[in-house]
């Protein structure tokens, strides 16, 4: 069987945003305690921070960064990461049973993203929490108004504003193991009321609403139509979120991963487009694709961990080869989608788990790299993915 590969330079879907290249850090694990923070670590800078990780993100040229979560938003209190460290709350954390003592909070990642060269994609609360207190979070995080949480961040030891264009509404609104979990007109409406609060507060961010948490939900598609008939209007993007591996050892149905990403995104910017029509609508929502990832290989040894520590060693895969070739299919769909997998305007901002790679390609740097022993993993493979993406 002979392949042929056409190459035109007429034919162009759209111009891709480097967000595409966009991350997540949540608060899970010991992706901050233990990972971007660890004050007694021997490359630790004066704020905590591990600059050997720092130094990596930086290569990488991380652009956004999406925080702190993830399920852990749905029951957090932004509040409890700001002020005095040594009065911060030390509490349960219920999404992932683990002790989250606050140490880090948006004070402190707001400077780490700074010094990583990343923008910030913040989530809001709409688990137990509401549009108050998301307003209130923007107040905090970008006014100059002489106001109270504007001053409050003042107080704190940050005189100017922090500058957040970009904002989650909620994570994973519809799945059953999210903290207070919703209906999809349920979501619609606090969807709506927050969009409405948050933009009256700062009138130049971007509003992402909930999506399906993947594609495999019962309510898959219904929930898109009608959160979407509530707050058409008032958001940018609506999220998509979706995990790939092979649990049943099916190299063939693994290896198609991207089929079905693929699939999902032109599903649900087809219902985009079917709620702009029946708005009569000028206005088109895009599409954030911002979790995504290979997660399968520690789904057996997590639960073996016990309860209620601080930053136990959760969803710590290692990756091998097959694991390589199906993210860079998922990238490759990600780039051909750019026209609606997009945030501002026409590009796009899915988010990859950065600790999983790390690989030197042209100008650029892309890759795996093992975090356990600090070491190059399958870099041919990551090449010549990487190379073909730049050619």
């Amino acid at each position: 069987m002979k392949a042929e590969i056409t190459i035109s330079k007429n034919s162009i879907i759209s111009r891709i945003d480097n967000r595409i290249y966009g991350s997540f850090v949540e608060h899970l694990g010991r992706a901050v305690y233990g990972g971007i923070y660890e004050p007694t670590h021997e490359t630790a800078d004066e704020m905590g921070f591990r600059t050997d990780v720092m130094d990596m993100v930086k290569s990488l040229n991380v652009p956004v960064v999406r925080y702190p979560g993830g399920n852990f938003v749905s029951g957090y209190n932004w509040e409890d990461g700001t002020g005095d460290k040594s009065k911060r709350p030390r509490k349960m954390e219920l999404a992932w049973q683990s002790v989250e003592t606050n140490e880090v909070g948006i004070d402190e990642f707001q400077e780490w993203a700074k010094r990583a060269g990343s923008e910030i994609m913040m989530a809001v609360n709409l688990g137990t929490r509401g549009p108050d207190e998301a307003r209130n979070l923007v107040e905090y995080c970008n006014s100059e108004t002489d106001t109270y949480y504007a001053d409050m961040r003042r107080k704190n030891g940050f005189e100017k504003p922090f500058g957040i264009k970009l904002w989650c509404l909620g994570n994973e609104m519809d799945g059953p193991w999210q903290i207070c979990s919703k209906t999809p007109y349920e979501y619609g409406r606090i969807a709506c009321e927050t969009a409405k609060l948050m933009k009256w507060t700062d009138p130049s961010i971007e509003l992402v609403a909930c999506g399906s948490a993947h594609i495999n939900m019962p309510t898959f598609m219904e929930w898109e139509r009608t959160v979407l008939r509530e707050c058409y209007e008032h958001i940018d993007y609506i999220s998509l979120h979706n995990y790939y591996g092979n649990p049943n050892n099916d190299t063939a149905a693994y290896l198609a991963s991207s089929v079905e990403m693929d699939k999902f995104i032109k599903q649900v910017a087809a219902i985009c487009d079917e709620v702009k029509l029946e708005k009569k609508s000028d206005k088109t929502i895009n599409l954030s694709f911002d979790e995504w990832n290979i997660w399968f290989h520690s789904s057996e040894q997590d639960k073996q961990i016990p309860k209620w520590q601080v930053a136990p060693p959760l969803l710590e895969d290692v990756y091998n080869l097959e694991d390589a070739v199906v993210l860079g299919s998922l990238m490759i769909t990600l780039l051909n989608n750019s026209d609606r997998v997009s945030a501002a305007e026409k590009y796009g901002i899915p988010c990859v788990w950065w600790d999983n790679g790390y690989y030197i390609s042209g100008n650029e740097l892309f890759g795996i790299f093992n975090r356990k022993d600090l070491t190059w993993y399958c870099p041919e493979v990551v090449k010549a993915i990487m190379d073909s993406l730049t050619k």
